[in-house]
C-alpha cells in the first residue's frame, strides 16, 4: 500500500486535535488508514477529567514474538493566534501547520513506511501506536502500558518513538518534575489594613528558591555531562491572579520546574524545594516524569545508525514518551523535524526530511522485522 507522506501529514494537520479536546475524529480516521494498511487495531479509550473522550490506538501486523514498534501521539498543543494553524500550507520546501513537526509529520512518515509491508513479508510483528494526551503528561502512553491487551500479549523487542530529532538517533533524554506551591492570605482593601497578603507569606520561600539557582547551576552533583546543557533547568513562575495594587492577595501560586537526568541527584533537588515549602507552612503538590536512558551502542541504536547514516546516537534535553516504554522494550527516539519548530506559531517541517523519514523507517522495518 503506497501512501503519499506529505498528503497524509496535511490531512492530519487539517484535523484539529488539541490536547484539551477529544481526539476521537482523528483517531477514527487513523484507524481507517491503518486497517487499510493491514493492521489489526485495538482502541484504548478513557474519559479525561474535563469529560472529553480520549482514544489511543494500538496496531499490530504480523505474528510471532519480538519485532519493532513505531510509537507516536495524535494530540497537539493549541493552535495559537496569528496564523492558520489547521490549514496546511506547502512552500519553500516546508509543510507548515500545527503538528507538522510535533508530531503529525513524523506519525505520517511512520504510517507510510509501515503500510509498505504486507503481513507475508514480516518475519517478526510490526506494531504502530498512536496515543492521546502526550502533551498533557504522557497520559495515553501510561494508559496503554497498563490497559492494552495487544501489548499485554507481547511487546515488540524494539520501540522507536517517532518524535522530531532531525533523524538523529537519540538514546537518552531528560525527564522532569513540576512542583506547585500555594500560599493563602486574606483579601481586603489596603485602606482598611485588615488583609493578609499571600505574597508576603510566600516571599521567604521565594528568596530561598533564588538561592538554589546558583547551587543547581554550579554543583556537579546536580548535573550530567552527557547532556547539553548538563544542568537541570530549574525555573519558577508566579501568579497572584493579577491582584490590584490596593488589595491584599488572597492566593499566590508558585510553579517550579526541575528537569530530571540520571545520576544527577534529581530526587534530592526536588526534596530541597518541597522541604522548604513545607517548612514555611505552604501547600505543596508535585508530579514527575522519568528520564529516558538506553544503550548508546545497543542493537537498536546500531540499527538506527545503519538506517540513518548517523555515526552515533546522541542525547537531547527535552522529553518524550520513551520514558513510558523503556521498561518494556529496547527504545530509541528517532523522527523527522526539529524540536525548535514544535509548539511555535508557523510550525513547520522540511518536506525532504519528511520523505527521507519514510525511507529510514522502511530500512528499520526491513532490518528488524522483514
Amino acid at each position: 500500500m503506497n501512501i503519499d507522506v506529505v498528503e497524509l501529514a496535511s490531512e492530519l494537520i487539517a484535523m484539529p486535535s488539541e490536547t484539551p479536546t477529544s481526539n476521537r475524529a482523528i483517531s477514527d480516521f487513523l484507524r481507517g488508514v491503518l486497517e487499510a494498511g493491514g493492521f489489526d487495531i485495538e482502541e484504548v479509550t478513557y474519559i479525561d477529567p474535563a469529560g472529553e473522550e480520549k482514544v489511543s490506538l494500538v496496531g499490530k501486523k504480523g505474528t510471532g514474538v519480538g519485532g519493532l514498534g513505531l510509537f507516536s501521539h495524535s494530540d497537539t498543543v493549541p493552535g495559537d493566534a496569528g496564523w492558520e494553524p489547521f490549514t496546511p500550507a506547502l512552500g519553500n520546501g516546508r509543510l507548515v501547520g500545527r503538528g507538522s513537526a510535533d508530531m503529525k509529520g513524523p506519525l505520517a512518515a511512520s504510517i507510510a513506511a509501515a503500510c509498505r509491508f504486507s503481513e507475508d513479508e514480516l518475519k517478526q510483528p510490526l506494531f504502530l501506536t498512536v496515543t492521546a494526551d502526550e502533551e498533557g503528561g504522557h497520559i495515553g502512553a501510561h494508559d496503554i502500558v497498563i490497559r492494552s491487551q495487544t501489548l499485554a500479549s507481547g511487546w515488540p523487542q524494539y520501540c522507536i518513538v517517532c518524535e522530531p530529532t532531525e533523524l538523529q538517533p537519540v538514546y537518552a533524554h531528560k525527564g522532569g518534575a513540576g512542583i506547585t506551591v500555594t500560599a493563602r492570605g486574606v483579601a481586603a482593601h489596603t485602606s482598611t489594613d485588615r488583609g493578609e497578603s499571600a505574597n508576603f507569606k510566600v516571599a521567604p520561600f521565594l528568596a530561598e528558591m533564588a538561592d538554589l539557582v546558583p547551587v543547581f547551576r554550579s554543583e556537579k552533583r546536580f548535573q550530567n555531562p552527557l547532556f547539553d546543557p548538563p544542568t537541570n533547568g530549574f525555573n519558577m513562575v508566579i501568579s497572584d491572579g493579577d491582584t490590584a495594587l490596593n488589595v491584599s492577595a488572597a492566593r499566590t501560586v508558585v510553579q517550579l520546574g526541575i528537569r530530571a537526568m540520571p545520576d544527577a541527584c534529581f530526587e534530592e533537588a526536588v526534596q530541597m524545594v518541597v522541604g522548604r515549602a513545607e517548612a514555611h507552612g505552604l501547600e505543596v503538590e508535585h508530579w514527575s516524569i522519568s528520564p529516558f536512558f538506553a544503550s548508546a551502542d545497543g542493537p537498536l541504536a546500531q540499527a538506527a545508525c545503519r538506517a540513518t547514516g548517523a555515526t552515533a546516537a546522541v542525547t537531547v534535553p527535552y522529553g518524550t514518551e520513551a520514558e513510558c516504554y523503556q521498561e518494556y522494550a529496547e527504545s530509541l527516539v528517532l523522527g523527522p523535524g526539529n524540536i525548535a519548530q514544535a509548539h511555535t506559531v508557523g510550525e513547520w517541517i522540511a518536506v525532504d526530511q519528511l520523505q527521507e523519514a519514510v525511507e529510514v523507517y522502511t530500512r528499520l522495518i526491513e532490518d528488524l522485522c522483514a
